[in-house]
Formats: C-alpha cells, sequence, structure tokens
C-alpha cells in the first residue's frame, strides 16, 4: 500500500504534460479533417442534385411527348366525326372510369378513342393509366363531382377546345386566302333547322389559283330584314378581319327582303359600295321559269298533280305497296316518289320515271304502274273510295291527253335539265353560265312550233305501252288512247247584223297545239328572256374576256364604249385600271392569244357537283375534281396568265378583270348543298346542339379539304395556350 501512495517523479509528470498535449493537438486535427469532408460532402451533393434534375427534365420531356402523342389521336378522331357529320358525346357513361364498361355507351368520341387503344401502344397506356387514377378518384371522393386533379384528355372540356380551335384555324386558313386573292363575292341564304330555327348560310367565292367557295359562318338569325342581314354580314367579316369593300357583289334568291329597291339587302350593300354586282341566282331563277311554264294552262297543271297524288295514293298504304313491288318489274327504279314544292329537278324526275324520255320510252314505270292501279282497284277487300281513286288515277295515265303533255315537257326539260344540273355546279364563272342560258333559250325557240315531232313521240309511246299491256295477264283490260276525243264544235249565236264568223276547228289536235302546246313554248321562252336580261351592259364588256371572241377583237376594232361598266368596277382595286389600259391590254392578249394556247396546261382542280347511288339527286354532294383545260373559256385564260407570269406584268389590268368575272357568283346553291348538310347534323336526335357547335360541324363537313391539311401540332400549341396547365402539361 505504502508503494501504491508514493508520489510522482519528474519524469512521469513531463510525460502526462506530453499526453495532453498530443490530445489537443488530435482534436484539432480532427476539425481540420471535419472540415475538409464537409466540403467534399457538399460538392457531392449539388453533383447529386444536377444528376437528379437533368433525369427529371428527361422523365417530363418524355411525358410531354406522350400527352402530345395522345392528343394527336384525339384531334383525328374529332377530324374523322366531323367529316363524317356524327355526334360525339353520350348524355352518360363519358366518366374515365366507365371506360372498361364494354356494355355500356359512351358516345361516338369515346367508343373510336378505346377502339384506337387495342392497337395503339401509346394510347393504351394512357387509357390504363386514366382509368385506374379515376376509379381511384372516384372511390375516395365518392358524392363528388368532377375531376379533382386528373386531366385526362379525353375529357368533354378537351373536346370543345379542339373543336374551338380547328374551327379557328380553318377560318383564318379562308381569310388568308381571300385577302391574297384581294377581292371576293357572298352567297347568303336561309333554311329552317330541325326545331323551326331560321339558319343562314355565308359563303364566300374568291379566286387564287381556281375558283374557290368556302362556306364561312352559320347563324341564327332573329329577323329576315335586308338590315338584319346587312348587319350579319358585317358581323362575320368582322370576325374574319376582312374588309367589305374587298367584297364585289352577291348572289342571292328572289325574296324581297334581298331584292327590295330601298330597303332590301343588294340595295343596302350597293349604297356602301356603288359599283357592287347584285346576282339573282340564277338556279332559283330558271326554277321560276319552269314554275311559270307548269302553271300556264290546266292541262300542265293536271299532269303534275296526277303524278304527285299518285305516287302519294301508292306510298301511304304498306298493302298497296305490297301490290306494287309484286307488280314492279323493274328493280332500277322501284321507288316513286311526289312532287316536292322545294326540288328544282322533282318535275323532271318525276316524269322520267313515270314515261322515261323523250320519244323512249323502254325505261319508264308506266306499265308497271298501271298494273297496280288496276290490281288495287280489282280487290275487293279494299273500301270503295280506295278503289274509286285507284280507277280515276288509272284513267287519267290512260288518258292521250296526259301522254302528249307529258312528252311536251319531257321535251322542254331535256334543255333546261343540263342548264339547271350546270347551274349548281362549283366554280361557274358568269360568262359561261349566261352563255349556256343562251343556248337553252335558242334551243328552245326553234323548237316552239314543232309539235309534229311531240305529237309522234306520243304516237310511239302509246304504240309501245299498248304493246307492252297485251303481253301482261289476260284478266287486265286495259288500252291507252290512241287520239284525243273528238269534240262538237260549238255554234257560236250570232248578232243581228254582224258579218263576221269566228273560225273554229273540228280538229282535235290542232285545238291542243293552239290552246297547250303553244301557251306552253311561248311562256318558257319569254320567261327566259324576261328573267335572265339583268346587267346587260356589263354582261356585254365580260364578253369581250371570252376567248371564243379573240379573234373578232383581233381583226375589228373595240367600239369606243367597250369596257367602260368593268372599269368602273375595277378602278378602286387599281386606279389605273382605265377603258384605254384595259382595251389595249385586250387586244395584245387577242393576237398573242394563238401561239400562248400551244403550250400544255396541266389539269387544274375544280368542285362540282356528284349524284348520289343510282342518281339520287337527294344524295348530291361537292366533290373536288380534275379537268382538263379547254383553252376555250375565261378560266383556262387565267391559267394560262398564271402560268406564265404574265398577271404582275404585261397583262397586269387584264387579270384583274379576269379575277372580277371569275369571282362574281351567279347563283348561290353552295348555301343550298350546306343546307343538305344541316339535315344530317342537326337531326331529331340532335336537336338540342347548339348554335356554336352547329356551325363549327358545318364547316368542318362542308371544307373537308382544309379540315384534314391542318397541321395537327399546330391545333396542339394553340390548345396548350388556352391555360398555364395545359403548357406544363403540352409545351417544353
Amino acid at each position: 500500500m505504502e508503494k501504491q501512495k508514493r508520489q510522482k517523479g519528474g519524469a512521469e509528470k513531463l510525460r502526462e504534460k506530453k499526453l495532453k498535449s498530443l490530445t489537443v493537438d488530435a482534436a484539432k486535427c480532427l476539425k481540420i479533417t471535419d472540415v475538409f469532408a464537409a466540403v467534399a460532402t457538399t460538392s457531392s451533393v449539388a453533383d447529386i442534385n444536377s444528376l437528379l434534375r437533368g433525369r427529371q427534365l428527361t422523365v417530363h420531356r418524355e411525358q410531354i411527348k406522350r400527352r402530345r402523342q395522345v392528343l394527336d389521336r384525339v384531334v383525328e378522331v374529332v377530324r374523322v366525326i366531323g367529316k363524317r357529320c356524327l355526334s360525339y358525346r353520350q348524355e352518360e357513361n363519358e366518366a374515365a372510369y366507365t371506360l372498361e364498361e364494354n356494355s355500356l355507351d359512351h358516345g361516338n368520341f369515346l367508343e373510336i378513342i378505346t377502339l384506337l387503344g387495342k392497337y395503339d401502344v401509346a394510347l393504351k397506356e394512357h387509357l390504363s393509366e386514366v382509368i385506374e387514377k379515376s376509379k381511384k378518384l372516384h372511390e375516395s371522393a365518392s358524392g363528388t363531382r368532377g375531376r379533382g386533379s386528373l386531366v385526362t384528355l379525353l375529357s368533354k372540356s378537351t373536346v370543345n377546345s379542339v373543336i374551338d380551335m380547328i374551327q379557328n384555324l380553318i377560318k383564318e386558313n379562308i381569310a388568308t386566302e381571300v385577302l391574297k386573292a384581294g377581292m371576293f363575292s357572298v352567297q347568303l341564304d336561309t333554311t329552317q333547322d330541325i326545331t323551326a330555327q331560321d339558319q343562314c348560310s355565308v359563303v364566300l367565292r374568291y379566286v387564287t389559283d381556281t375558283i374557290n367557295e368556302r362556306l364561312v359562318a352559320v347563324v341564327r338569325c332573329s329577323t329576315s330584314t335586308g338590315e338584319s342581314f346587312v348587319q350579319l354580314l358585317s358581323y362575320v367579316l368582322d370576325s374574319l378581319n376582312l374588309d367589305k369593300s374587298l367584297c364585289i357583289g352577291n348572289a342571292t334568291d328572289g325574296a324581297s327582303n334581298m331584292q327590295g329597291r330601298y330597303r332590301g339587302f343588294s340595295s343596302l350593300l350597293a349604297s356602301q359600295s356603288p359599283h357592287h354586282v347584285h346576282v339573282w341566282c340564277y338556279a332559283h331563277v330558271l326554277n321560276l321559269v319552269l314554275s311559270d311554264t307548269t302553271e300556264i294552262v290546266i292541262e300542265s297543271g293536271s299532269l303534275f298533280h296526277l303524278l304527285s297524288e299518285t305516287a302519294v295514293f301508292i306510298r301511304e298504304s304498306h298493302q298497296r305497296m305490297n301490290i306494287w313491288e309484286k307488280e314492279s318489274h323493274s328493280n332500277r327504279h322501284r321507288r316513286i316518289a311526289p312532287i316536292g314544292d322545294t326540288r328544282w329537278w322533282a318535275k323532271h324526275d318525276a316524269l322520267k320515271k313515270m314515261f322515261g324520255s323523250f320519244g323512249k320510252p323502254q325505261e319508264c314505270l308506266y306499265v308497271d304502274v298501271l298494273c297496280t292501279l288496276s290490281a288495287i282497284q280489282e280487290q275487293k277487300t279494299v273500301k270503295g273510295n280506295v278503289r274509286t281513286k285507284a280507277r280515276g288515277y288509272k284513267d287519267g295515265l290512260l288518258r292521250h291527253e296526259t301522254i302528249l303533255t307529258a312528252q311536251l315537257f319531257m321535251r322542254i326539260f331535256e334543255q333546261t335539265t343540263p342548264l339547271s344540273k350546270y347551274l349548281q355546279t362549283g366554280g361557274m364563272d358568269i360568262l359561261s353560265a349566261h352563255r349556256m342560258v343562251i343556248s337553252t333559250h335558242e334551243a328552245l325557240k326553234q323548237m316552239a312550233r314543232d309539235f309534229k315531232a311531240v305529237k309522234d313521240a306520243a304516237e310511239n309511246f302509246v304504240k309501245w305501252a299498248n304493246e307492252k299491256l297485251e303481253e301482261q295477264d289476260e284478266e287486265i283490260d286495259m288500252e291507252v288512247e290512241a287520239s284525243l276525243p273528238l269534240r262538237r264544235p260549238k255554234k257560236k249565236k250570232s248578232m243581228p247584223g254582224e258579218m263576221a264568223q269566228d273560225e273554229t276547228s273540228s280538229d282535235a289536235f290542232e285545238t291542243y297545239e293552239v290552246k297547250v302546246h303553244n301557251p306552253i313554248m311561248d311562256t318558257v321562252i319569254e320567261a327566259i328572256q324576261r328573267r335572265f336580261l339583268a346587267h346587260g351592259s356589263l354582261y356585254a364588256d365580260l364578253s369581250f374576256l371570252d376567248p371564243k371572241n379573240f379573234p373578232q377583237i383581233k381583226t375589228c376594232a373595240l367600239p369606243d364604249s367597250a369596257l367602260q361598266d368593268l372599269s368602273r368596277c375595277l378602278i378602286k382595286f387599281d386606279s389605273s385600271a382605265t377603258v384605254e389600259n384595259l382595251q389595249s391590254e385586250l387586244k395584245s392578249l387577242a393576237s398573242q392569244w394563238e401561239r400562248l394556247k400551244q403550250s400544255p396546261l396541266e389539269e387544274y382542280a375544280t368542285r362540282t357537283v356528284e349524284e348520289g347511288p343510282d342518281g339520287n339527286k337527294e344524295e348530291m354532294k361537292m366533290i373536288n375534281k380534275s379537268c382538263a383545260s379547254c383553252k376555250n373559256c375565261p378560266l383556262c385564260c387565267y391559267q394560262i396568265l398564271l402560268r406564265f407570269n404574265l398577271l404582275t406584268g404585261t397583262y397586269h389590268h387584264l387579270s384583274l378583270a379576269y379575277k372580277f368575272l371569275l369571282t362574281l357568283s351567279v347563283t348561290q346553291v353552295a348555301c343550298e348543298r350546306s343546307f343538305s348538310t344541316l339535315k344530317f347534323i342537326k337531326s331529331r336526335l340532335r336537336s338540342s346542339l347548339s348554335a356554336s357547335k352547329l356551325e363549327v360541324f358545318m364547316i368542318m363537313a362542308t371544307e373537308k379539304d382544309i379540315l384534314m391539311g391542318l397541321d395537327t401540332d399546330t391545333v396542339i400549341d394553340r390548345i396548350a395556350e388556352k391555360s398555364e396547365l395545359l403548357q406544363k402539361l403540352l409545351l417544353h
């Protein structure tokens, strides 16, 4: 114990002192090491953050790419729906969590998306992800409505945004082309939709490298005055950023609110633009001509009334239709239809089905209709009034007067129907239309007193019909009248002192010629001459631009008054478009025309009308068609000037004249065609379609070429600009 308690020596104390010093130094070294370690750790964290940020950007870009791919499919589906005039929404079952239920109806849009998802990898992955998230959101928030924080890109809001952007881009495209053209004309007409609302279609016609007629608006009308239509047109043009001063003319129907001298639509437009050209729709004028003709004598009215009533009589009962199908030997023309009041071709169509062509009855339904009426008349189980009607219609068709009148009108329609079809084509110029009207008028004048041809055609028809009736069952006892019935001439009592006596004809055919044939022919000829004579001086000026007149211009001097009216219309577009400059350039072009047209001219696109299957005119539609150049019309002349780069140089003023000629609207049948589309879009099953959606679907269904040519990325970028959220989701 004593040894343990002994005191420390000097050496031991020295060792303890050194140990404490070393401990302090070690602590200092440890602090320095911690500082270096801390610095090294901070640098590593910075590198890691940079790496993570780069990976996040890559992932974000991939997500944006996938979303744009999905939206690309959405845009394409909307295009197909708009192109085919289909509905796109269903009242129920639009939530994403219901898309796995194949038994539910989700509407055309979601059904097509679901179908594409089976074959498209990107869309399939998106649908799976969206459905799963929607299910979780629906289960966790039961009783609430809305998407919450989920963006599916398949909702009605997204689809409506796509539809609105497509409409804006189509209108911008059309407005850009109109501004490039430098002038346009307007076609305007109204109709009632399925809900009895008045809808107005506005079509612009302009010339680029070809003639274009584009639907730009479908607006619901609250009033139908001329002033309200001017305001409506101003609203449409302002929405397209188009100046009304560029409008050179309009084509409307003959209603008083359009044609009124003081407060009509055309008069009010002309007050704002002094040289504004109003054209009464040629197709409507022709329809009025035919209406005047068919109502001038009682024989013509009786004919078309008989045809219409016979069709209605057979079609209004399924039992009579069964008899008709049994007796009819033609599968091609089995349908018979009544004559509508609004269809321009209805009267000719009814005549052609019943009596065939003029002098060619082989393809008609005349014998089949007679056999059907005879079978109905002989049925003992049918009511007496029905059998009486059948007998009356049959006797009316067997009359020789009916055959004569039918042949007369078929001869008239042989001339007017080609004109009517031509007036319904797109890209037609006013000069060609007027020339065809004159040609039809001349053809009708040549046959005005040729009653013998009508009589011979009627006799051939009677002979053919009686031979066909003899081939039928022996029980059928019918014979078409071979001649007009003889009528006893009435003697007029002469007054005392009266010397002159009226000459009365005992010949029934001569009486028919004087009282029926001649008045009908005189009416159609006079009506065409009277109704198509407007703008005579302007037509005279425009006729100088016809290449067919170039040889005469080349050899003869132009009249001093030539092109004066045309110059007044063009002076607002170019102050140097004087009469002298126009005449000088026209003479130069006429002298060079034979050399210019020798060069090959490529086919150019035009828009024309095409009938439906089996000639069904109710399904007529516009198509784009490539046409060979005839090099003998104003459009070909404009194409040649365009090809040789002469529009802005040598023939600058003349090219302006040709553009003016081709821009003028002759008809407003483009509006009528849009009404056929309206019938499919706003139907009984879609009667609640809003006005804005009706317009955009009408434009998509009508302007298919622009719709399918839109850039999808542009549509997506426009949609992304609508909100900050969409910018984050769709833009880098």
